[in-house]
């Protein structure tokens, strides 16, 4: 199959860039012809404020080049992970100019909220979601604290819904989990055209993080072995439950756990260990990827307290993948993902008394733990590899052109 995939990546590299990537080696691996074009939103910085927000709404450059790229290439597909906001709904066009069917992965909640999070102050909140105008979002300046920034998004989601472009411009979405399908689908973009296909984490990715890496937690830890701990992988910023996070571990003494990550809550966070002299929380800042997951394989456990529905956590399939359990919250993609008392513990949201009693019974109970991780890593193998996701992607391409009236691509 001859495959076109659009990425806009962000300035800052996250998990859509990496699954951008890890699709892109797979098809390729499995011998199909893919080409890429590629955006990068640290152009931006560069640009003027006007035509940020004009090119948010539509770029033309990005449209021409997707409709050259489209006649030089010929693709069967093509296939969208991010558009916002440099290459802009300018680039479905272009496909649909072409004749080109399209499917497009929903990794954040863009489409229904101009904030992408579904979250503001903190709360959950879903007041734009089937909208015609997002006009919320725009009161509350929900996109980067600004009315202006948001505005532009609030602008683009409601022309596309006016031009009809995401119920008849997409042949098939890809939503991450059951939950964000439904939210979507609630939203009004089409059930029938949204499938469900999670990420996945490749074997190879893990093949060199056996064993964790001594170097500085012996010396952090101030003992010639690495005591067992716990451990938290993401932003230091409030929907990721980090306030939360510290709470809990004011009465957690004797338990180890290592914070990987960095953020705007960064310096709280600094200032609250230091504060309640919290000698057993090592900071480790953000750490290449390599080295997480050989954090991964020496932990005891993952720990997830996000006050957001999230879309879908990488780091708990790369956990999952590691033979790792998890505690999490009781909440959107968390909630679906990990199995309470099967792969993992799950508590409620924002409560810092019960997660506390979530890790105190872990590390009173580690041969159950122990069990929850061989279930976690049976529940990698059964819905998250490569070779799983691949098949699933093969399916979703081949129902893409058939919706488009292109009959099969063989």
């Amino acid at each position: 199959m001859k495959i076109l995939i659009l990425h806009t990546h962000y300035r800052q590299p996250g998990g859509e860039d990496q699954v951008f990537a890890a699709e892109t080696a797979l098809l390729r691996e499995k011998g199909h012809a893919v080409q890429t074009v590629a955006f990068h939103n640290r152009d931006l910085e560069v640009m003027p404020s006007w035509k940020q927000a004009k090119n948010a709404m539509w770029n033309r450059t990005a449209y021409l080049q997707v409709r050259e790229s489209i006649r030089r290439y010929h693709p069967h597909l093509l296939h969208i992970h991010n558009t916002f906001p440099l290459a802009s709904p300018a680039v479905l066009h272009a496909a649909k100019a072409e004749k080109t069917p399209v499917t497009l992965t929903l990794h954040n909640y863009r489409l229904i909220c101009p904030g992408s999070l579904l979250m503001r102050s903190g709360q959950l909140c879903e007041d734009c979601i089937g909208r015609k105008i997002p006009w919320p979002g725009v009161i509350h300046k929900c996109w980067r604290g600004s009315r202006t920034h948001t505005a532009v998004a609030a602008t683009m989601l409601a022309t596309q819904r006016f031009l009809k472009t995401w119920s008849e411009q997409v042949a098939l979405y890809i939503a991450l989990t059951e939950f964000s399908r439904k939210k979507f689908i609630q939203g009004g973009i089409p059930g029938d055209k949204t499938v469900v296909k999670p990420n996945f984490v490749t074997d190879s990715a893990l093949s060199e993080a056996n064993e964790v890496t001594t170097h500085g937690l012996q010396n952090a830890f101030l003992s010639s072995e690495i005591p067992p701990y716990a451990l938290f992988v993401g932003r230091l910023s409030p929907e990721k439950g980090i306030q939360t996070l510290l709470q809990a571990w004011r009465t957690l003494p004797e338990i180890k756990l290592i914070v990987t990550g960095d953020g705007p809550l960064l310096g709280e966070t600094q200032r609250f260990i230091h504060r309640y002299n919290m000698k057993d929380i090592l900071l480790l800042g953000r750490q290449p990827q390599a080295d997480v997951l050989r954090l991964m394989h020496g932990a005891r456990l993952l720990v997830c307290p996000s006050e957001c529905y999230e879309n879908f956590p990488m780091t708990l399939v790369e956990a999952f993948a590691s033979s790792l359990p998890v505690i999490a919250s009781r909440l959107g993609a968390m909630a679906e993902i990990v199995e309470d008392g099967r792969t993992g513990l799950l508590f409620e949201p924002g409560n810092a008394h019960d997660l506390t009693n979530k890790v105190a019974w872990a590390w009173a109970h580690p041969e159950e733990m122990a069990e929850m991780g061989k279930e976690a890593r049976r529940e990698y193998e059964a819905k998250y590899t490569a070779e799983k996701n691949y098949g699933m992607l093969m399916e979703i391409y081949e129902r893409a052109i058939a919706n488009h009236g292109r009959g099969s691509w063989k």
